[in-house]
């Protein structure tokens, strides 16, 4: 008995957190309390689905345990029924005992991640509670505090509370309701531990009815996505949709903002430095962008005075820089998003670009792009090597894979269907399990109880980040998350995931709710109870409702909902119809895109090759101007190469003839002439300028030589 494997399961499963966490968010600029819950939200939710094969292997521990004491106990009743000489016989030999001993030592082995009994319900307690507070009251509020365009903490608090008190009514009204039947139920008593279980009961059945939608979605579009990915003409059309498409909504973003910054600007010069309100339009400046505030600082005029501007304050109120300040945050995150997007789609189309050229090739080299290619594979990777790997043999494993998963899903639909009938029992990964339990093999069980636990994980939470509806929070690599995606994430996997191990617990026949015949529980069913409470919910909702995912499957599948969005007006890529007009002109839009994105990186290493060249940066360090931007090596080139043609230009004019000018003038006029006669071109500027200076009036024909 031994806890080390369970310290090392959270020692990795934080760590792992951890890695995500700053992998997707900027730990650095993100608010310390936002990193904190957002952290434990999500550490939580993968603990449950690391921790809870440990849970099922230590649960049949038991059950061998209990088995073993009920023969043991058999054994001692025939022998007191077959007479005191078996006994005496039996006593001596000793050979029923030790066969019982030998039995319970031989099939009832310890797992190797064996832990007390009494931890994982403590655990489970800690980790449930935690994370129900968290999705249901303080991720939610925070959200809402974070998008609140109020200036004050006192005014973000209350708008936060307003705009979640519709939120948290509606799961109120929908709790009284539960609380009004269970009253009306004389067969049950009313006390905290029902209250607890009401709670327990309305959550579960909310993340299954989502779950079953999301999974719906997922196990079908995960197996399609690899087998998508595995044909790089495909995958390139569609990264050219997607691109035309974004790039509508990019500009739309760009141009929203834009509209905004100019009522910021107008704002900004109603309410000077010594108004009241000064303060926060100073707030909402520092929203927008880094070039927006130059201009606005630069334009600012300390010297009006305030009764001057009067005329423009009186539509100025508090509230409406409130609405301002909002729909700045909101504006300035779509731009963000957009263009992190926009950066990510352009960078795998030329990568798929580089792949298709070479697979057209043929000749077994690799060729990379022009511009720079990120997506390097390791420094001992020839060309050759590299060729067959993004040209044979990654399609091959990709298709492979595909495979796998479209097996893997249509194991869980078969399951989903049959796991309610106990006798005989048709639910697969019970079937499995049930193999498994027999040779008492825990590890495979354990390895089995995850793949499918992170399975099911995987297609639902794929489906949240491919719904439309959703488009407002995204999720981007390289630190590129803003804080509400990165709780919206959290409130998700918190309230998700509950329901997706219980449901995971019926496929495998570990719910005595689902089959009957389990005398012992999982430490993790303790905790949650089986929804006993309300008939329609237990007899019906969660037995039956899973079935609806063979429905959303067949759906997803014929991409009945893509040709329905497409019948409407919003056009969708649909394989089977790459090539038709709406679809064939965005791919092509797509197309010009990355070809005039390609052009222009072009044109930039040209510009910094031709830079080097001239040698107009030979007096800086090459770290020095690789860090600059290419525009203003670009501009300091081309004033140089001004300056060169401004003094040649002057080299190369001829003095000019004042032919009217008085005879001291003449004169003067004269020497200068007879010095550039004798040899020398202009004595210096500087004698010019005293020329000019000491002549008492401009000659009246100053032009007549041009």
């Amino acid at each position: 008995m031994s806890v080390g494997p369970l310290a090392l399961e959270l020692i990795i499963v934080f760590c792992l957190a951890v890695f995500l966490l700053h992998h997707y968010g900027n730990i650095t600029k993100q608010h310390p309390l936002v990193t904190f819950v957002t952290l434990t939200a999500w550490y939580f939710s993968l603990i449950i689905v690391f921790i809870l094969p440990l849970d099922v292997s230590s649960t049949f521990y038991r059950q061998c345990q209990n088995m073993s004491e009920e023969n043991e106990v058999e054994v001692i009743e025939n022998k007191t029924i077959k007479g005191s000489n078996y006994t005496q016989n039996a006593t001596s030999n000793g050979t029923d005992d030790d066969t019982v001993k030998d039995v319970s030592d031989k099939y009832c082995e310890m797992p190797w991640s064996y832990v007390p009994s009494y931890t994982l319900p403590i655990m489970w307690r800690i980790v449930y509670w935690t994370a129900q507070c968290l999705t249901w009251v303080i991720l939610p509020f925070m959200q809402s505090y974070s998008w609140s365009g109020q200036f004050s903490t006192a005014g973000k608090i209350k708008h936060a509370l307003i705009k979640n008190a519709v939120y948290y009514g509606t799961y109120l009204l929908i709790f009284i309701v539960l609380l009004i039947y269970v009253a009306t139920r004389r067969d049950i008593t009313l006390n905290f531990s029902q209250l607890k279980v009401i709670g327990i009961t309305a959550s579960n059945t909310w993340g299954l009815f989502l779950l079953v939608l999301l999974l719906g979605y997922g196990l079908v579009e995960v197996p399609r996505t690899v087998w998508r990915a595995a044909n790089p003409v495909l995958m390139m059309s569609y990264v050219h949709f997607k691109l035309a498409k974004l790039s509508t909504e990019k500009q739309e973003a760009s141009e929203t903002m834009e509209d905004i910054l100019e009522d910021v600007k107008r704002n900004s010069e109603a309410i000077r430095y010594n108004h009241p309100l000064r303060k926060y339009v100073n707030t909402i400046i520092a929203k927008c962008p880094d070039e927006f505030q130059d201009k606005i600082s630069q334009g600012m005029d300390d010297y009006v005075e305030y009764e001057d501007q009067r005329h423009g304050q009186e539509n100025v109120t508090e509230k409406s820089l409130v609405r301002l300040h909002t729909r700045v945050i909101d504006a300035a995150q779509m731009k963000k998003r957009t263009v992190i997007q926009w950066k990510i789609l352009m960078d795998k189309a030329i990568h798929l670009d580089t792949v298709v050229k070479n697979i057209r090739n043929g000749d077994g080299l690799w060729v990379d792009s022009p511009v720079i290619d990120k997506r390097k594979l390791p420094f001992f990777c020839t060309p050759t090597l590299k060729w067959y790997w993004e040209c044979k043999i990654r399609p091959i494993l990709l298709k492979i894979s595909a495979f796998c998963l479209m097996i893997l899903s249509l194991m869980v639909v078969w399951s989903e269907c049959t796991f309610f009938n106990a006798k005989p029992v048709l639910s697969l990964f019970a079937i499995f399990i049930n193999l498994a339990k027999t040779s008492y093999s825990y590890f495979y069980i354990e390895l089995a109880c995850f793949a499918t636990i992170s399975y099911l994980c995987i297609c639902a939470y794929y489906t949240i980040f491919r719904m439309k509806i959703f488009n407002i929070y995204y999720i981007a690599g390289h630190h590129q998350t803003n804080e509400p995606s990165l709780m919206f994430v959290g409130i998700m996997l918190c309230r998700l995931t509950p329901p997706m191990c219980l449901n995971f617990l019926g496929l495998i026949h570990l719910d005595t709710h689902i089959s009957s015949f389990t005398n012992i529980e999982t430490s993790y069913t303790q905790i949650m109870g089986h929804l006993d409470v309300i008939p329609i919910i237990s007899n019906g909702f969660n037995i039956y409702f899973p079935m609806l995912v063979v429905l959303l499957c067949i759906v997803t599948y014929f991409s009945l909902g893509h040709r329905l969005l497409a019948f409407i007006g919003y056009e969708q890529f649909i394989d089977g119809n790459v090539k038709g007009e709406f679809t064939a002109d965005f791919v092509e839009e797509g197309k010009q895109l990355v070809n005039r994105e390609l052009r222009r990186q072009e044109r930039e290493i040209k510009s910094l090759n031709r830079i080097q060249m001239h040698g107009t940066t030979s007096d800086i360090s090459t770290r020095q101007w690789q860090g600059r931007s290419m525009r203003e090596v670009e501009d300091k080139h081309l004033q140089s190469m001004r300056t060169n043609d401004k003094v040649e230009l002057l080299s190369d004019t001829e003095p000019l003839d004042y032919s009217s000018v008085r005879g001291e003038q003449s004169a003067n006029t004269s020497d200068s002439f007879s010095e550039r006669d004798s040899g020398s071109r202009w004595a210096s500027s500087r004698n010019w300028s005293t020329q000019r200076v000491t002549a008492k009036r401009p000659p009246k024909n100053i032009f007549d030589d041009v």
